[in-house]
């Protein structure tokens, strides 16, 4: 089991609230990701879940017992942080299984345990080696090995692909969202890249200055933004957000439409503007258009679509695919 339930939990430091209350479920099974810009309160928030951070109000109910008071290893919960934190002079073997052997558990549970989560992780061949010799993805996965071994209720994760270049970023994401299907244990992870919030979670909690935006899945958060921060937040390239006179032609404060839903023309449309930068990416092609009167649009297209920078342009966006926000901010 590992539900996680929050209770209206607040941090302040002094008189500065930078978590005002929070509630929050995390259902036992769920890949839930913390995401939101850089001092927004996320990893914080997982700290305070942790109990390496006190509460300042609030309750913190893991399996139904109220764990706010208690010490983090009696929260039943590991910790996989955005550095390694490995022991250098230990091997892999030892570094997975030194929380096991502080725990006073016997040899052979602990070699069976340890060799366990390394045929999970790939690491059966380098339980010899040291992290020194192991390159960036493979330690990461050690620090993973570590809490694999403790059988947690729960795993949290904090930024742990932030040191990674970008194509091990791209292959530890599979392998985590791999290992939670394989274990089926609970997971929360902490990040700022909204394609890892994405592509991995079954629900995301979106976080802005210590407060929840929204909760829901990947495709919830895509479809349906509950305001304009959402809305620029999730999805990639971020929504294009429009405000004075064609969002006032709508009625609205701000009128949103993401790129994926503008269609493009050489030739006619309902927005004329001249070509900018144009971003080549072979699967597709990201075009930054200045719209007269409206100001920078992006557009998604197809990787073949041809263009030549400042020659004329003419987008359409799909009315069935606007957005509409209040002067609140909120969706209308």
């Amino acid at each position: 089991m590992g539900s996680i339930t929050l209770e209206k939990v607040s941090k302040s430091f002094g008189t500065t609230s930078v978590i005002p209350e929070i509630d929050l479920e995390i259902n036992d099974g769920e890949f839930v990701v913390f995401v939101g810009p850089s001092g927004c309160g996320k990893s914080t928030l997982l700290r305070m879940i942790a109990g390496l951070e006190d509460l300042s109000g609030g309750r913190i109910i893991i399996d139904g017992k109220d764990m706010s008071s208690e010490a983090p290893a009696k929260r039943g919960l590991s910790m996989v942080f955005q550095s390694y934190a490995l022991y250098p002079h230990m091997t892999v073997y030892g570094n997975i299984a030194f929380p096991l052997k502080m725990d006073g558990q016997e040899k052979s549970a602990i070699d069976k345990k340890v060799k366990d989560a390394a045929h999970i992780l790939n690491l059966t061949n380098y339980l010899d080696r040291r992290p020194g010799q192991l390159s960036g993805g493979q330690r990461q996965r050690v620090a993973i090995g570590r809490a694999i071994v403790r059988q947690p209720k729960a795993f949290l994760f904090d930024e742990p692909l932030s040191n990674l270049d970008a194509a091990l970023r791209g292959n530890m994401r599979l392998e985590i969202s791999d290992l939670h299907h394989q274990l089926k244990t609970t997971m929360i992870y902490v990040t700022h890249d909204q394609v890892e919030a994405m592509t991995m979670a079954d629900k995301i909690v979106v976080l802005n200055a210590g407060r929840i935006e929204q909760v829901g899945s990947p495709m919830e958060l895509y479809r349906s933004p509950k305001n304009v921060f959402v809305a620029g937040f999730i999805g990639s390239p971020r929504m294009n957000l429009i405000e004075g006179a064609e969002a006032a032609k709508h009625n609205v404060t701000t009128l949103g439409v993401r790129p994926e839903h503008i269609r493009i023309s050489t030739t006619e449309g309902a927005w004329k503007g001249k070509v900018g930068v144009t971003e080549h990416l072979g699967s597709d092609t990201f075009i930054h258009t200045q719209v007269d009167g409206i100001g920078q649009v992006t557009v998604r297209t197809d990787g073949d679509f041809d263009t030549k920078h400042g020659q004329p342009i003419f987008l359409t966006p799909d009315p069935a695919r606007l957005h509409r926000f209040g002067a609140d901010g909120q969706v209308i």
